[in-house]
This record gives C-alpha cells, structure tokens and sequence, in this order.
C-alpha cells in the first residue's frame, strides 16, 4: 500500500476511535452511497421552485428572483460578521480579509440594483404590487440583522439614548422603525407591526448578544491594542460608506423610478414613507464614527451621490 494512503487510513482510524466508531462501517457506507451530482448538491429543482409570482404580470418574476438573490448574499454577509465576531484570537489579517468579502459581496448587490431601477416596465410594477401588500422589502430581517451586528446598538437609535439602558427598552427608538409609521397619525403601519410580531425578539436576543463582538466592538479593541492597520481602517469605511450611503440611494433611485408621481408620490408597498426615510441625509446611520472626520459626518449622504465614486478617495 502507498505509504500516503496508509498514512489516511490511519488518521481516520483514530478520527472514527475517538468518535466511538467503526471505520470500516463507514467505508462500507462510502462504497453503497452514489455519486453527489451538481443538481442535488445546490437543490436545483427545489431552488427554482421557490419563485411563485402572485399574477400574471411577466416582470413579477423578476422581482422575486431578485429579492431572494439578494436574502442570500445577505446570508453570506452575516456568515462572515459571525467569523470575525466569534475569533479567539483575532488578527488585523483575518478581520481585513473577512471585511473584504462583505464588500465584495455589497459591491455586487450595489450593482445588481440596475435590475431594479431599469429591469421593469414601471405600468406592470405599479399593478402588480398591489397584490403584495402589506410585504415590503422594509421586512428583510437579514438586513436588520446585518444592522445589529456591524454597530453598537444606541447608533441605530433615532433618537439619543432615553433613560432605559437595556437594548429591549430602547428597541422602539430604532431608527428603522420611523419608515414604516404613518406619517399623519403616528401610528404604527400593518407592514411594521407584522415585522415586529414576527422578529422583534429574535433582533433583541441578536443584538444582547453582540454587544460585546459587534464589528465596531472588535475594531476598537484592536485599536487599543495597537493593532489596526490603513488596510483594516478602509475596508471598514468602505463597508460603512456602502451600506448606509451607496446601498440606500440604490433604492431610493428605484423608488424615484416607479413611485415618484407628480404632484403626489406613489405610496411605497407597505405604506412606508420612503421619501423621508430612505435618504440617507436623513437617515444618518454611521457604522464607525470614529472612523468618520466631523466634516464627513456633518455632509454623510450629500457629499458622495454617485455609486460609482471609489471610496479609496475618502481620507479619515
């Protein structure tokens, strides 16, 4: 026998005795199962199953598909926050690395919204998502988890910090919660009420439990231990640049696309007032201000209007 191939078989001797298991039971399986082909491996036929427009409309199909490409680079998204939120150590290296994928991840979504903006016919739009009310991409929980775990909670408040200090006594002063709420009335909207019925104690549990690894927690911790590097420093401004300025104008062009009407705007799907709150001017949301000079700040969301702009050009 080769020596590398016995030296495997070892190693899976022991794997399997430290487990309490029979290797060669295993090996028997290996030999009895069939090959793994590519259609099971990504559930082909499951995967595009799950895109069931709700009429007859052509470019509704397109708008699903869209969304649920987009819940699964939000997946990845959170899939890397976890890996930095969770290494014991650690390292600049690894922190940059990680950061760099989720900007990848962010710069394909950034782009991707041109099907969006110019991908639909603005009269087939407008009927068909009537038939999706109350739902609206407002009640993407990924997003918001996305949110909770890149910051300290109180940078996600819309308003300063009351006098409760616990997360679930601050949740209703969540800054998102302003654009699904009835402007005239104060009240809260189906849209919203539906997603905090469904989610509201999953995000606090998320966010209890990242007060201490969110993805600003782990930077400054490596910034008093004298560990950040100019690399870290801009894959980081980038993502925040991106997330609460790049990736909110994306959608407030679509809205300007099929809801800006003369002399009245279209009401968003859910009723969301997106013409206050998708701005970022006016949503403010900063990820890492201390990675943000006060003039940056003071013009965050006007000073940068075009998604194409290198980031690389913003100087801390």
């Amino acid at each position: 026998m080769h020596e590398s191939l016995a030296n495997k078989l070892h190693q899976l001797e022991q794997k399997f005795a430290a487990m309490g298991q029979d290797m060669n039971a295993y090996l028997e399986g290996l030999l009895q199962a069939d090959y793994l082909t590519y259609w099971d491996y990504v559930h082909l036929d499951t995967l595009l199953s799950l895109q069931n427009p709700k009429t007859a409309y052509p470019d509704e199909l397109i708008f699903v598909t869209y969304h649920q490409i987009t819940e699964l680079y939000f997946k990845l998204i959170l899939h890397e926050i976890a890996q930095i939120a969770d290494a014991q150590p650690l390292t600049t290296s690894f922190f940059t690395a990680r950061m760099q994928r989720i900007n990848r991840y962010f710069a394909l979504l950034e782009e991707s919204f041109g099907i969006m903006i110019s991908g639909m016919e603005r009269e087939q739009f407008l009927k068909f998502r009537m038939a999706l009310l109350p739902s609206s991409g407002f009640q993407s929980v990924q997003f918001r988890e996305i949110e909770i775990v890149s910051t300290d909670f109180t940078n996600l408040l819309a308003e300063p910090p009351t006098s409760a200090t616990s997360i679930a006594g601050q949740y209703d002063a969540i800054y998102w919660k302003r654009g699904a709420t009835e402007l005239a009335t104060q009240q809260k909207t189906l849209t919203l009420r539906q997603f905090d019925q469904q989610y509201s104690t999953r995000l606090i549990r998320l966010a209890e439990s990242y007060q201490a690894k969110n993805l600003y927690q782990r930077y400054q911790a490596l910034e008093t231990a004298g560990q950040i590097t100019d690399d870290l420093r801009m894959a980081l401004r980038e993502y925040d640049h991106r997330v609460n300025v790049r990736w909110k104008l994306a959608h407030l062009r679509s809205a300007v696309q099929y809801l800006h009407k003369e002399p009245e705007d279209i009401r968003a799907t859910g009723g969301t007032n997106w013409q206050t709150y998708l701005p970022p001017v006016q949503q403010q949301r900063v990820f890492f201000p201390s990675l943000w000079s006060q003039d940056e700040r003071q013009a965050w969301g006007q000073s940068i209007r075009q998604p194409d702009q290198p980031i690389n050009n913003l100087t801390p």
